[in-house]
């Protein structure tokens, strides 16, 4: 049975991860090109606009990323996350009452600390390397 699924299973649980990851890339490309539609047909740029637009570049990056290494960093999520409460403070900030803009910018302050402590943990506790990393 493990011979059976290392020569299949392995194989085609790759094939689909391969493929969702491309309809994720097309996908997130055809949201870019109807976000610019969008600007031009409004004939300005607002700064909810560019904050979109980077959150589409951030999933760009991570889907790269993951395809390159078959890894996924936890901090490009965060990031995502960081930027998406931003972007919806920015944008409703003037119908929000105070205790939501509280709640919006502890989430925010939250999920950059979280930041910050993996990344110190990658810095000083790092994984021990395996023997195949190191051929």
């Amino acid at each position: 049975m493990g011979k059976l699924y290392s020569r299949y299973g392995s194989k085609s649980l790759k094939a689909v991860e391969h493929f969702v990851l491309i309809i994720i890339a097309v996908a997130t490309i055809i949201a870019i090109g109807q976000e610019i539609v969008h600007i031009i047909k409004m004939g300005e740029v607002a700064l909810a606009d560019l904050l979109l637009l980077f959150i589409y570049l951030e999933v760009l990056a991570m889907v790269a990323n993951y395809a390159e290494s078959g890894k996924l960093p936890v901090r490009m999520p965060l990031y995502i996350a960081i930027v998406a409460l931003a972007r919806y403070l920015i944008l409703d900030m003037k119908g929000m009452d105070d205790w939501r803009i509280i709640a919006i910018s502890v989430s925010t302050l939250v999920l950059a600390s979280t930041v910050i402590v993996i990344r110190w943990g990658q810095l000083k506790l790092p994984y021990p390397r395996k023997e195949e990393d190191d051929l």
